[in-house]
């Protein structure tokens, strides 16, 4: 007897359904929450039932992906609006507001973030046999891509890793890097190896944002800074302002200002001394 002919599916019809079954991991596992670490480190989970205002934050080097409803970014005056099929990356860390744009009790908004380890990146770009991006200078830290099959495959299967808690430590640490492989043929691809690649203006302003946020209770002299990356202080101050959205110093600033927030609200100290601490 004849078996039935394999079911074939379109590629927009593979990912809309890859879509709905990481929404319905998603929703399993945030049941009652609004944000959900999990086993695997780097993996987290986000839940919301309402639209919202934007919300101040600073984000990680990171993916984040919507598998149902809408969310967006703001950075400086420009807006990142991402859905399910536009997924939001972010190569070095970043002050920035996020907001819920479509999200109800019946349909949250359901998603995950994923921080990057940029060492896999550039390993997997050291070891050749990567396809160079074209060359497009002036790229800011965060932007949207396209979300593809293959990307959506390899998270499905990092989740699932979620209910094998004894393969997870083996398999998880090869799902991550196919991750971070398919990030680096992606359309953001250009992005991250600007970010990743030794000696580029990109990496050493990754580095400085690094030692700001290090040091910034000290006070920061922007030609020491530039001297110390290999810069001078005109380019550094150009190639913050194009990675971040802002300068040095309102870099240094965004960050005392959420420390003296932190010490208010979780140390009870009163303003004065949050301040002057």
């Amino acid at each position: 007897m004849q078996s039935p002919p394999k079911q074939e599916f379109s590629p927009q019809a593979r990912q809309n359904a890859l879509q709905a079954e990481l929404a319905h991991a998603i929703a399993r596992r945030t049941s009652g929450d609004e944000d959900r670490e999990t086993a695997i480190p780097s993996l987290a989970f986000f839940r919301r039932e309402t639209v919202t205002h934007p919300c101040a934050c600073l984000v990680e080097p990171c993916l984040v992906l919507v598998a149902q409803g809408t969310k967006q970014m703001l950075v400086g005056e420009d807006a990142y609006p991402y859905d399910p099929d536009h997924f939001l990356i972010n190569a070095i860390d970043l002050p920035a507001s996020s907001q819920v744009l479509e999200a109800s009790p019946d349909r949250p908004c359901l998603g995950l973030g994923l921080k990057l380890d940029l060492r896999i990146m550039a390993e997997l770009i050291a070891q050749g046999g990567l396809p160079p991006p074209p060359d497009r200078p002036g790229l800011r830290s965060l932007a949207l891509g396209t979300v593809t099959p293959p990307l959506l495959e390899a998270l499905k299967r990092l989740l699932d890793l979620l209910d094998e808690p004894a393969a997870t430590p083996v398999l998880a640490p090869l799902i991550l890097r196919e991750i971070h492989y398919r990030l680096l043929i992606s359309d953001q691809a250009a992005r991250l190896w600007q970010i990743v690649s030794s000696g580029s203006q990109s990496q050493r302003i990754a580095k400085a944002v690094d030692w700001i946020k290090a040091n910034y209770a000290q006070p920061l002299r922007i030609e020491e800074l530039a001297s110390r990356f290999q810069m001078s202080p005109s380019s550094l101050h150009f190639h913050f302002r194009q990675l971040t959205a802002m300068s040095p110093l309102q870099y240094q600033k965004w960050l005392r200002l959420s420390e003296a927030r932190r010490l208010m609200l979780n140390e009870h100290r009163d303003a004065a001394s949050a301040a002057f601490q």
